[in-house]
């Protein structure tokens, strides 16, 4: 698996990178908004209850501050938003781990109890499969902007998305369009 940035940037998947990041973008801004709202002690181990999840002020700012860098991603979009989920769902996933381990704990400063750390796992998953969605797979179609790039002879065009001239020719690929 590679990700380059010289990939294409126009293309349709642009859409759903940004759709993925200002979606959990919103979700996680409204999570940290009531949180901070609701005036939360900011380094309280035990936490309230904000929509199902225990929070303390902390955890509100550092979910408004990651909201804001998936919907900065979103404003960008293309392989920048993809990048961006990516890494954010790695994240997420890791800060479920970490978090787990630190349940019931003097060190639990983000005040997560179980809940917390499904919906950690649960949204770090749906952001980076967001950001990968139709870049990352073993068998991309041949329509695929990525498959063309990685593949530019192949797909009768030299790297960058200009079209070879016809009389140039193109090559034909088994199975693919031509």
């Amino acid at each position: 698996m590679k990700l380059r940035e010289e990939l294409p940037v126009d293309h349709r998947l642009s859409q759903v990178y940004r759709a993925g990041a200002g979606l959990c973008g919103a979700v996680l801004l409204v999570f940290g908004c009531l949180g901070l709202a609701d005036g939360l002690s900011f380094f309280s181990t035990d936490g309230e209850r904000i929509a199902g999840l225990s929070s303390n002020g902390l955890l509100s700012l550092v979910s408004i501050v990651v909201a804001v860098v998936l919907v900065a991603g979103a404003a960008v979009g293309g392989n920048l938003a993809s990048t961006v989920n990516i890494t954010v769902g790695v994240l997420f996933v890791l800060s479920g781990f970490a978090n787990l381990a630190l349940l019931d704990s003097s060190a639990n400063v983000l005040a997560f109890r179980m809940p917390n750390v499904l919906f950690s796992f649960a949204m770090g998953l749906l952001i980076a499969t967001f950001g990968m969605y139709g870049r990352v797979s073993g068998r991309l179609p041949h329509d695929n902007p990525y498959w063309r790039d990685r593949h530019a002879q192949a797909a009768g065009r030299p790297a960058g998305g200009t079209a070879v001239p016809a009389s140039q020719g193109r090559t034909a690929l088994p199975g693919g369009p031509v």
